[in-house]
């Protein structure tokens, strides 16, 4: 299972942060692997809420659906595929670190090429997208300190 885990200091409160985060719409703002991304279920965002979306890895596009399966404002929220061909879970960690948040990203995916070949293209997969992930962050934490949120 590729397992991404990558940091960011954003000098932004965590609740600012986690709010930005907790938007849908967002989304594909800062995440370059996602080409859009909206809340399913009406009202706030609680454990159990749906976001669909549509995303592009390594040239392919994957639709999926997540269910919120933690929800701690400010500083924890983790979600997971229920629906679409790629299984992953996503979570967010955000913690007070000095006038700024320590953001911190995982997510956890299972092969998506399955079988002896998937196992051999994970490293490759993962590398890759290591590298969106890092360049995510940095455009997040320069979208959040350059704007409003």
């Amino acid at each position: 299972m590729p397992v991404v885990e990558e940091s960011v200091l954003i000098a932004r409160s965590p609740e600012e942060v986690f709010d930005y985060l907790t938007t849908a719409q967002n989304l594909p703002v800062w995440d370059s692997s996602i080409m859009e991304a909206e809340q399913v279920d009406s009202g706030p965002m609680r454990v159990g809420t749906h976001w669909r979306g549509v995303s592009k890895i390594l040239g392919r596009r994957f639709e999926w659906t997540t269910e919120v399966t933690e929800l701690q404002p400010p500083t924890r929220a983790a979600s997971r595929a229920v629906e679409g061909k790629l299984r992953f879970t996503v979570t967010n960690t955000l913690q007070q670190e000095n006038a700024g948040t320590l953001y911190t990203f995982r997510v956890e995916a299972d092969s998506g090429l399955g079988g002896v070949f998937g196992r051999l293209t994970d490293p490759i997969v993962e590398k890759a997208q290591r590298r969106t992930v890092r360049a995510n962050l940095d455009t997040l934490a320069e979208l959040l300190t350059q704007s409003d949120t």
